[in-house]
């Protein structure tokens, strides 16, 4: 079976840039899972499509090419928000995870990482993390990405997104915001990167080892 690392947590919170490290590291395919709902988003929104009709949004997700997922473009808040609107419609949720699934399954494996992979894509995975931190510290890496970026932005109004985007991730009805149960929690909130980079290593290296 192909090893699969599994990353889940709110957003900021690292596993990112976490998950893209690991990946390079260990020579796997990396997902963002987040990004296969914006490029379903940035397609209605191109072809100048509803975002509230569930079988057009469905039509889309199971078109997107997961291997021209650009991070850059996909960034871009106007599609985030749709992104948010198709995310809790089952049908899209279905669709796009059969085709995290299937990228699962590339050899020699793959790092996925977003919301409910541990949970729901890949509940058979060989090392599942929830990486997180806390909502404060992830506001200010938040804020000082955007900043560092040459943007403007206001912390407290990023500090009150961040816990909106908590609340409707681990309140929705269908594939919640969760740590699996056989999950390693990773707590970056006191952590650099390096630092949750090696923690994150410790554990995958004793798990791929012992599926040897």
């Amino acid at each position: 079976m192909t090893p699969v690392i599994a990353i889940d947590g709110p957003a900021a919170a690292g596993k990112g840039t976490l998950s893209r490290r690991i990946a390079e590291e260990y020579g796997f395919h990396h997902l963002d899972t987040g990004l296969t709902y914006r490029a379903t988003a940035k397609a209605l929104l191109d072809a100048g499509l509803p975002l509230d009709d569930e079988a057009v949004a469905e039509k889309m997700a199971r078109e997107v090419d997961l291997s021209g997922l650009d991070r850059s473009v996909l960034s871009a808040h106007a599609i985030g928000e749709a992104a948010s609107k198709i995310a809790v419609m089952p049908a899209v949720r279905r669709a796009l995870v059969e085709a995290q699934r299937a990228f699962s399954r590339k050899e020699p494996g793959t790092v996925l990482d977003g919301r409910d992979i541990g949970t729901v894509v890949c509940p058979d995975a060989t090392v599942k993390l929830y990486v997180t931190a806390s909502p404060e510290v992830r506001a200010k890496r938040r804020y000082d990405e955007i900043i560092a970026g040459g943007g403007t932005a206001d912390y407290d109004a990023i500090f009150e997104d961040v816990k909106k985007r908590d609340e409707r991730d681990m309140g929705r009805a269908d594939s919640p915001l969760r740590p699996a149960e056989d999950a390693h929690l990773l707590d970056t909130s006191e952590m650099s990167i390096e630092a949750a980079f090696q923690a994150a290593k410790t554990l995958i290296d004793a798990a791929l080892k012992e599926k040897i």
